[in-house]
């Protein structure tokens, strides 16, 4: 069990200004000033995706799953005769369930494009998606360790601001909106419409070879982005990859322009590299030397193999863990972490920033269908709990959703989150940019 506990002690320390000798036992030894009871299940010696029952205990007004405790008559913690704090509950082994990935490695569901789920999860079976968990544990270790020091213990911040934001965009299309949305247009007989798409793309610059308009909107917000590019053209099993060629010239130039005015660049893995340390490496290969993170298409991360492949390859990060179908905490935890390798069962040198929210998810027919004016109010309970444990917001706003041809209103959906998070005072970051500041606590 113990790399289960330097696990998840390691994300711990990363939340926290903490006492320079932290006395944390993973188990009742009689002498550390915090001592967390260990689980008596054998669950982790097995490869079942799933804890056999969930008991929920009260804190401050939450109700939290507990996967490896039997009953919860007793308090969160109590302190012994020498003032050592004794943790009633295995909140290690909660928290490792669910910020590894266990049940994703474990599990066998995937929809056909063989991602996990978001119907096979804890987090649907508990409805409970859009609240970090992983950070409520914390939040009980912490008070333990402050009554343990008997000093409080202050979060980290986002250069003095109580949460980050990440921006990005991954670019998929830059050269079909004439055809994407001039053919129904034509359909429906507004050839007006029609014509002026088609101009525009036989004269060189169609409706969604917008990444200048992208950046003008990030400049409004005094941010910097991140722009994941997809290097393969080919079709892959019947689904598209990039409808452009991201060593022409024109795009070469867009990458050199974005990446001057500081910009990060990453690799936008396409179809099937999540599973192919040959194909992936080919794609980062056409991108500037310089690219530190992935993203994978159609957000198509494999729990088996992709961590070892991302490690192999060695990329500082991906940034693929949301779920397609809805918002919310895919890892139950609102911070950069580290991937998990089960095979070898250490954690890889890969950090996951985890996506919070797609725009696709908000509309698309086989998601959430949500009209434009219901957006907001169902994202706030998400960004309150991000703001509440000075956590990491990732959004993920398509380059097609910043013009008139893409989602309903997405030009307008994304000033409007945009506008709320800068209100609740955040700091914007690039994804690298926020991996970085928490790699080197």
């Amino acid at each position: 069990m113990n790399s289960i506990f330097d696990y998840v002690l390691f994300h711990f320390h990363k939340l926290y200004h903490l006492p320079s000798a932290l006395e944390v036992s993973y188990g009742l030894d009689g002498k550390s000033r915090v001592q967390i009871t260990p689980t008596q299940s054998t669950f982790f010696e097995r490869q079942q995706p799933h804890p056999v029952q969930v008991v929920w205990k009260e804190w401050h007004g939450h109700k939290l799953p507990l996967f490896f405790d039997e009953a919860t008559e007793q308090p969160w913690f109590t302190q012994d005769d020498d003032g050592n704090i004794i943790l009633q509950y295995d909140l290690v082994a909660s928290a490792f369930y669910l910020l590894s990935g266990w049940q994703e490695y474990y599990g066998k569901d995937r929809d056909p494009l063989g991602r996990f789920p978001y119907r096979a999860s804890q987090q649907s079976r508990h409805r409970m998606l859009t609240k970090p968990l992983v950070n409520y544990y914390f939040e009980v270790l912490r008070e333990a360790v402050a009554k343990a020091y008997g000093q409080p213990l202050a979060p980290r911040l986002w250069d003095g601001k109580p949460f980050a934001t990440c921006l990005t965009h991954d670019i998929d299309f830059c050269q079909s909106a004439w055809k994407v949305a001039g053919k129904p247009a034509l359909q429906k007989g507004n050839l007006k419409l029609f014509l002026q798409l088609a101009l525009q793309k036989f004269t060189g610059k169609d409706a969604w070879f917008n990444l200048p308009e992208v950046e003008k909107e990030l400049k409004k917000l005094n941010a910097l982005g991140t722009f994941y590019f997809l290097p393969e053209t080919a079709p892959y099993e019947g689904h598209p990859n990039a409808d452009y060629d991201v060593a022409s010239p024109a795009l070469q130039k867009e990458i050199s322009r974005l990446a001057a005015a500081g910009h990060e660049i990453g690799l936008h893995g396409s179809h099937g590299s999540g599973l192919k340390a040959r194909q992936l490496r080919t794609e980062k290969e056409k991108l500037p030397a310089s690219v530190a993170g992935n993203r994978f298409h159609y957000l198509r991360f494999d729990p088996v193999k992709s961590p070892a492949l991302l490690e192999e390859l060695g990329f500082a990060y991906d940034s693929s863990l949301g779920f397609p179908e809805r918002f919310g905490f895919r890892n139950s935890y609102c911070h950069p972490f580290r991937l998990f390798n089960f095979k070898e069962r250490q954690m890889t040198s890969v950090w996951e920033l985890p996506l919070n929210l797609m725009d696709v998810t908000l509309n698309h027919p086989n998601y959430l269908q949500l009209s434009p004016a219901e957006v907001l109010p169902a994202l706030m309970p998400m960004l309150e709990e991000i703001v509440k444990f000075h956590g990491v917001f990732t959004l993920l706003w398509h380059n097609e959703n910043f013009s008139s041809y893409g989602m309903e209103a997405g030009l307008q959906l994304f000033r409007e989150i945009t506008e709320y998070v800068q209100e609740k005072d955040t700091s914007f970051f690039t994804a690298a940019q926020a991996v970085d500041q928490v790699q080197k606590i």
